[in-house]
Formats: C-alpha cells, sequence, structure tokens
C-alpha cells in the first residue's frame, strides 16, 4: 500500500514538472512573432542590398561594361570595356571632317522611336559642339531589323543618297517619323513622295527604290552591326567604345571628351 502511494506521488510529481515546464500559449505568441518580424526585416535588408547592388552594377557598366537592349525595350548604358574596331568605308555617309580625331557612328533604324529620340535631343548638341568644330565625325548605318518597311524605308535613303540628299532624306524621315505601329507610311510610294519634299527627282529615286538597287548595302549593314555586337537601336559607337540606346547628352560627352585628351 505503501509503495503504491509513492508511485503515485511520483508520477503527479512528474505531471506537475511537465506542467510547470511547458509555457502557455499564450506566453509563446510575443517571441514568436518578434522572431517571425526580425526574419522579415532580415529579409528585406538583404533584397534592399540586393537592388543597390544591382544599381552599383549599373554605374560599373556606365563606366565600362557592354549592355543590350530590345526593340521598343528601356534603352541601357554605355560603353564596352574593349572598343570595336570600326572601318570606315567609301560607302559609309560621313558628315563633318572625315580626319577629325573622334568618329561617331550610330547604327539605326529609321523607324525606331529611340533613334527619334537620340536624333531629336542628343545628335542636335553632337554636331554643334563636335561635328561642326571639326573634333569629330558622324557616320550613320543602317540597322534595319523593324521590318520589311525598315528595310524599304534604308533602302530608299541610299537612293537619296544618288542624288546626294542621304542627310536630308535621313533628316526629314527622323524628322516625321510614323508610329511604329503605322506599316502604310513606309510603302515605297510614300517614300518616293516624301523624297520631293527635300528636292530629290522623285522619277529617278523610284526607278532606284522600286528595283531594289540598294538591298545588299542595308543587308551588308546589318551584318556589320551584327558582327560588332549591334543587338537593337539606336547602338553608338565612339573610336569603338558602345554606348547603347538614347542616352542623355551627357554620357556621349564624357566618352567623348575623355577620347579627346
Amino acid at each position: 500500500m505503501e509503495e503504491q502511494t509513492n508511485e503515485t506521488e511520483v508520477t503527479l510529481a512528474v505531471a506537475e514538472t511537465k506542467t510547470a515546464v511547458k509555457p502557455p500559449v499564450s506566453q509563446l505568441f510575443l517571441p514568436i512573432s518578434i522572431l517571425l518580424a526580425a526574419l522579415i526585416i532580415a529579409g528585406t535588408l538583404i533584397y534592399t542590398r540586393n537592388q543597390g547592388g544591382n544599381a552599383n552594377n549599373g554605374s560599373a557598366q556606365i563606366a565600362g561594361n557592354n549592355a543590350q537592349v530590345q526593340p521598343g525595350g528601356t534603352p541601357v548604358n554605355i560603353p564596352t570595356s574593349t572598343p570595336v574596331n570600326i572601318q570606315i568605308g567609301p560607302n559609309d555617309h560621313v558628315l563633318g571632317n572625315s580626319n577629325a580625331k573622334i568618329t561617331i557612328v550610330e547604327f539605326g533604324d529609321f523607324r525606331c522611336p529611340f533613334c527619334e529620340r537620340l536624333f531629336q535631343q542628343v545628335e542636335p548638341q553632337i554636331k554643334q559642339d563636335y561635328v561642326n568644330t571639326g573634333k569629330a565625325n558622324f557616320v550613320f548605318r543602317h540597322y534595319a531589323f523593324l521590318g520589311q518597311q525598315s528595310v524599304w524605308a534604308s533602302e530608299a535613303a541610299e537612293c537619296a543618297a544618288e542624288q546626294g540628299k542621304f542627310w536630308e532624306y535621313h533628316n526629314w524621315l527622323y524628322g516625321n517619323q510614323a508610329p511604329e505601329t503605322d506599316l502604310a507610311y513606309y510603302s515605297k510610294a510614300n517614300l518616293t513622295k516624301y523624297a520631293g519634299k527635300v528636292g530629290i527627282n522623285t522619277s529617278q529615286f523610284a526607278s532606284c527604290l522600286n528595283t531594289d538597287k540598294y538591298a545588299k548595302r542595308v543587308a551588308d549593314n546589318l551584318a556589320e552591326g551584327q558582327k560588332d555586337g549591334v543587338t537593337g537601336t539606336p547602338t553608338v559607337f565612339i573610336n569603338g567604345q558602345k554606348i547603347v540606346g538614347a542616352q542623355p547628352y551627357a554620357n556621349f560627352q564624357s566618352v567623348i571628351d575623355s577620347l579627346l585628351k
């Protein structure tokens, strides 16, 4: 009888001990909440740091890495760490002093909205500060990759060049660009009509355009651009240093001034 009583007391003691060790659920709620909050905050800090790291990488890209842009996407950054060797040939259209220390080569599509932005917002300042002063020359090459209408527009510019009006026609197309969706705007008939607006003989022009006389030259420009690492427009090379997209004028100025030194 005494042994049974002792066993009962021991059992009760163990039960009481377990009860004392195990805290109520309500007491666990606060520390668990604090722990979860700490984990969330830590996760947020890691994400923010990663974002900051990406921003720093973006700065590094501006200083020297290559970036890419897809048609219709937001263009990003500049130039490559290793300059591309681009040779200017007899079929290139050169604006300014051909013997200038700086050669600026743009690969563009006449239907590309970012090319239009570059033409309107950046190129006038580049031409004023560097091309017109003899410090640089400017070359345009076709990168007609937005469809058949882009190819026709580039061929049309080459037909304009036959009559010494390449830059006049180039400027008209960018100064009067239609939305990308307006394909009819760049029909051969319309491109011929636009030629008349800049003093081109439209009969000679139409004969040139309708026979696709410069189709190979336009295709060769595209192939050359691809070989040089062009994947979208506008892509500009300044003495081989690549700048992708319609970057602010200050980005171009920085590269040009560093090369002039």
